[in-house]
């Protein structure tokens, strides 16, 4: 058993850490949206009004704060006006991107803000700027948003809303590296400045406008739009009153299968996937540095709005689907990268899970009738007493965990994780990645704080690849909340081997 030391700093409390970083994304691609979120009224399945009762009871109860959709590399070929009106008269179209599904557009924007608002998200749409037009986009904002005597807010009413849906957060296109029109940094600037000219506010709630970051931790992307952004001057003294947002990609990738696959993998797979999800720590730390020097007062936001493992294709599953199974490997992922997000709360505005129901590192799986939670579903709902707290400095030395071949030697932190505190409670989460080893930990609550009570509730499985499905749902869940001794400023705990512990302290 390896020994630990965690230094809370509750002298030194740092940022509220935003709920928006415990957003989610969802896509028309495989099972996301049909058969995921949607399975339309007549479906034997029960819904409300089309939507999955049993996917929107699960997700109210992670507090999902904000909700990106439609895509993706499909919201690139997306037209709003297909997905409004009356579902029988809504056009068929080709899903270009995810293996040329018929979309029917049975779901769209009134669909979406409908699901938002009964699992309590903001939406975030992302606009079309690949196939799409300036104009396009301005009116579907109008559309939205404008509670006057307008034609296209007229029709809004028409078709069963006539109150606007307020929505803030817009995307002006994805990946416009990549699927969004592989264009160049300096390319896409120019293009972002003419749609960011046009999309207006509409109402009393402004506009939170999101332009496309890198694929990744790639500085120069970054450092070529920032510089072509600011080409007319004017653009940059007004404040960069219509840029409010940068996102970038990141994806634990193991399409290479050097991890294995989803739920096949040795020792060294289990460690390489979650040396790579560490890696999104220098994305957040550089890709900020990069902004702080043309805005050193910060008035763009930092957004990982995509981020999740991306396993190999699943056996029989359509390989463009993205369907993969989350084993507690995954689970891990999703702490170890919550737990970067905490830290660096004060640099990261927003973060989006890929994806929802169904699709890449999924919180849900449905499988007919039945539905799933999977690992990672857990790790969102044991981390969800983070949201909205104050962010709490750790100090942890823990012994590395050392692993591969002497020629390619990987390290991962002993234990990592974070804290918050909201008044007298006191929140820490701590994954412990070694296979098979617990790790023995003293815990110190600086600042002259002492602990009254406390209790843990751990996540982990002697099978490292355990997963759920319909058969056994229930294989990979937290245990039972159990009490800690706790009574000073400091207290004994040992974290079980590959897990994840959120311990809860009331504090004097």
């Amino acid at each position: 058993m390896s020994d630990a030391a965690i230094a809370v700093r509750l002298d030194a409390a740092g940022p509220t850490i935003s709920p928006l970083l415990y957003g989610h994304f969802a896509e028309h691609l495989g099972r996301c949206i049909d058969g995921g979120i949607w399975v339309g009224p007549d479906s034997p399945i029960p819904n409300d009004g089309g939507l999955r009762a049993d996917v929107v009871a699960a997700l109210r109860q992670v507090r999902p704060p904000v909700l990106r959709w439609p895509g993706g590399c499909f919201a690139d070929d997306y037209h709003w006006r297909d997905g409004i009106g009356p579902p029988a008269d809504r056009p068929r179209r080709v899903n270009i991107w995810w293996g040329e599904d018929i979309e029917t557009n049975a779901f769209g924007t009134h669909e979406f803000v409908r699901f938002c608002r009964l699992i309590g998200a903001e939406p975030y749409v992302a606009g079309n700027v690949g196939s799409g037009t300036p104009a396009e986009l301005r009116d579907w904002v109008e559309y939205c948003n404008f509670a006057g005597d307008s034609t296209l807010a007229r029709e809004r009413a028409a078709n069963g809303a006539p109150a606007p849906f307020g929505i803030r957060f817009w995307g002006v296109g994805n990946e416009t590296w990549g699927c969004g029109g592989h264009l160049t940094a300096a390319e896409y600037a120019a293009l972002y400045r003419r749609y960011a000219t046009y999309l207006r506010d509409f109402g009393d709630r402004p506009l939170y406008l999101v332009a496309c970051g890198p694929n990744g931790n790639n500085h120069a992307w970054t450092q070529e739009f920032l510089a072509a952004l600011a080409e007319p001057a004017r653009f940059i003294r007004r404040g960069f009153a219509r840029i409010h947002g940068y996102a970038a990609h990141y994806y634990t990738d193991n399409r290479d299968g050097a991890c294995g696959t989803a739920t096949d993998f040795d020792a060294g797979g289990w460690y390489r996937l979650l040396e790579r999800a560490l890696q999104i720590e220098p994305l957040v730390v550089e890709q900020r540095a990069l902004l702080d020097a043309v805005d050193p007062e910060r008035r763009i936001g930092l957004l990982v709005d995509e981020w999740g493992a991306w396993h190999p294709p699943a056996p029989g599953q359509h390989p463009r689907h993205l369907w993969q199974q989350n084993t507690l490997r995954d689970a891990l992922v999703a702490a170890l990268t919550l737990d970067i997000f905490n830290r660096h709360a004060d640099k990261v505005v927003m973060a989006n899970i890929a994806q929802t129901v169904n699709v890449l590192q999924a919180l849900l799986l449905t499988d007919g009738a039945a539905l799933i939670r999977t690992p990672t579903y857990h790790v969102f709902d044991l981390y969800a007493v983070h949201q909205g707290a104050q962010a709490v400095p750790l100090a942890i030395e823990a012994p590395a965990v050392a692993y591969g071949l002497a020629e390619a030697p990987g390290h991962l932190p002993g234990l990592a994780g974070s804290a918050s505190r909201r008044g007298d409670r006191l929140a820490l989460t701590v994954v412990n990645p070694r296979l098979g080893e617990p790790v023995a930990a003293t815990i110190e609550l600086a600042g002259g704080a002492t602990a009254t009570e406390g209790r843990a509730t751990v996540l982990t499985h002697a099978d490292p690849r355990a997963h759920n499905t319909a058969a056994a749902p229930d294989a990979v869940a937290p245990a039972t909340p159990r009490p800690v001794a706790a009574a000073g400023g400091s207290l004994r705990f040992t974290f079980p081997p590959q897990s994840v512990t959120r311990l809860e302290l009331v504090l004097a």
